[in-house]
Parts: structure tokens; sequence; C-alpha cells
């Protein structure tokens, strides 16, 4: 399996042929973030805000088979069950025996039985940045109690790439120990680092983080 940190919440996942778009961005919507092209046989959008549902940035193509099997989870953009930001939606993607979820915009904790579905994720695509959503302690929290044996972070700002509002990914690394900085946008999960936090390179944000 492949996967490919387009930029802020958007990643493609691959897996025998079969592509999946998470939370595609509008062209603009993003500062700092260069418009995106994709293609793919299947797009999840966590939530309907342009820099979550760019669905017209992705071509769709046909493929012969879905490898994926998918599961989506009713959640909150906040912490008051969304009056202030609207739902949103957990992705629970597997295939080759390997469990991605992408958190979209989450704002709020999740119930038990979420945490028990979510439990032992490969690959946990998480929001860092705050402010839309949970912050970096938060996260962590999160992270553990889903029991998730690597973290991808994404939803956080670097320079000139990413909202003001939301901190840099250096707030919330340096909350671990043991964090790979591999400087590329695709983890291939046949050789992916061993550490627990894994910060891809988006090849969009005209600012890139780097080891510190």
């Amino acid at each position: 399996m492949k996967i490919t940190y387009i930029g802020h919440s958007c990643f493609r996942i691959e897996s025998k042929g079969f592509a999946i778009i998470t939370d595609p961005y509008e062209e603009g919507s993003v500062p700092g973030t260069k418009g995106m092209q994709e293609t793919a046989s299947l797009v999840l959008c966590s939530h309907e805000h342009h820099d979550h549902n760019g669905r017209g940035a992705v071509t769709m193509v046909q493929a012969e088979e879905n490898p994926f099997t998918v599961k989506q989870l009713d959640s909150y953009h906040d912490d008051v069950k969304g009056t202030k930001r609207g739902p949103n939606k957990i992705a629970l993607m597997e295939a080759e025996g390997i469990r991605v979820v992408h958190m979209g915009d989450i704002g709020c904790d999740l119930t038990e039985d979420q945490y028990k579905e979510l439990h032992g994720a490969d690959y946990l695509l998480l929001p860092v940045g705050g402010f839309f959503t949970v912050g970096p302690e938060k996260a962590k929290e999160l992270a553990e109690k889903i029991g998730a044996k690597h973290i991808i972070p994404m939803h956080y700002r670097c320079g000139r790439s990413g909202y003001d509002a939301i901190g840099p990914v250096e707030d919330f690394t340096k909350l671990y120990e043991s964090v790979s900085w591999p400087g590329t946008s695709v983890l291939d999960t046949d050789a992916a680092p061993s550490e627990k936090v894994i910060v891809l390179v988006s090849e969009n944000a005209l600012d890139k983080p780097a080891k510190p």
C-alpha cells in the first residue's frame, strides 16, 4: 500500500491499482498551497467545507477491483456536538491487512464504541494544528486511546502554507521522542519507518516542514 500526502488533509491511498482520495481541497481554499489535480476511483470527504470537499479536483477512473473495505463513523467538527462547525466523518479504510484511519477535521472526543472500532489502526491520519480541530495534546490523547501504531500528522501550518490560526506540526511532534522526517510525500507501507510519528511532506505546500 502507498499513502501519499497531497496537502492540508488530503491523501491518496493506493492498493492494487485502486486509489482513494480523502478530503480534496478546492483551489485557493488553503493559503500557501498549490491547487491539486488527482485521479482516483473513490473520493471520501469528511465534511462539506471547501478545503475538504473539492471533488472537482479529482478525475474519477474506473478500476477493475476495489480491494478496500471502507467504513465512515459520524463525529463532530467541534466539541459542542457540531453547533459551531457541523458534522465530521472519520474514514476507516482497510486493504492488504492494513488499517488506515483518516480523522477528518475531528474536534471532539470519540465514543467508547468508536475507540473500539478504530483500535490498533496501523496508520492514523490525524489533524494536529488546533483551532478548527483538536490541538496537539488532544490529538495525542486520541491517538493513544486508539492505540495507533503510526501517526501521520495533517492540517497544520508551515510558514506560508496553512491557515494562520492553526499551529505548526512541531507543536505535535515535540510531544514524542519517536519521530521520522523522511522528507518525502510518499509512504510505502512495505518500507515504512519504525517511528511512531511520520511527518510526510506535501509537494503542493509552498513551505515544507523539515527535521528540527
